[in-house]
């Protein structure tokens, strides 16, 4: 920018020609005032270039962008360098390794542990099944024996009952002709007694 007098300056003439040119409204004096405005060196031209840098700093962000991001990379190329490509490159190798070594191995192991596993698993299991067949043979046998043994029981009571009813009738017979031999007895005795008593 030019200084501040010029500006100054220079604004001055442009508001006073305009009016200048106005109020007269001939063509001398504000002709010869466009005429400057047109020249390179002129006050006005430079006032209009001063105006388009403060535009161009204040509004226009495109350079002040590509000048940082072109900062960035060069900050970024030469503090960090190629490690990230680097890292990339182990990353790589690293799946790459893993992809034809690692993996294969891994599933070889697998499936023959896995072989191992399902064929220990079936003979746990078949192991399993026999000790439940043998424990439910045992139970149906315990149950069988406990069914057999309460119909014995329930036989053996009825058994019981009867032969006490059985045994319960013959006291009660032999109760009955007890009774009847004491009442022929005391009969007996009643008249031997009237006997005596008519004496």
């Amino acid at each position: 920018m030019s200084g501040d007098g010029t500006e100054t300056t220079v604004s001055c003439e442009a508001a006073a020609g305009g009016g200048g040119g106005g109020g007269s409204g001939g063509n001398g004096n504000g002709n010869k005032k466009r005429d400057s405005l047109g020249v390179a060196g002129s006050p006005a031209h430079l006032i209009i270039k001063d105006l388009g840098e403060i535009h161009s700093r204040l509004l226009d962000h495109k350079p002040i962008i590509q000048g940082e991001i072109r900062y960035f990379v060069r900050e970024f190329e030469e503090k960090r360098g190629l490690r990230e490509l680097r890292v990339l490159e182990n990353w790589k190798n690293m799946i790459h390794e893993t992809n034809e070594h690692t993996l294969p191995k891994c599933r070889e192991t697998m499936q023959d542990n896995l072989n191992q596993v399902l064929q220990r698993l079936q003979a746990v299991t078949s192991s399993v099944c026999r000790l439940q067949q043998r424990e439910q043979g045992r139970k149906q046998i315990h149950n069988d024996h406990l069914i057999a043994s309460e119909n014995r029981h329930v036989i053996q009571w009825d058994d019981f009952m009867k032969e006490q009813h059985n045994e319960q009738a013959g006291v009660d017979e032999e109760h009955r002709k007890a009774m009847e031999r004491l009442k022929e007895q005391y009969a007996e005795m009643e008249k031997d007694l009237a006997k005596f008593s008519t004496f």
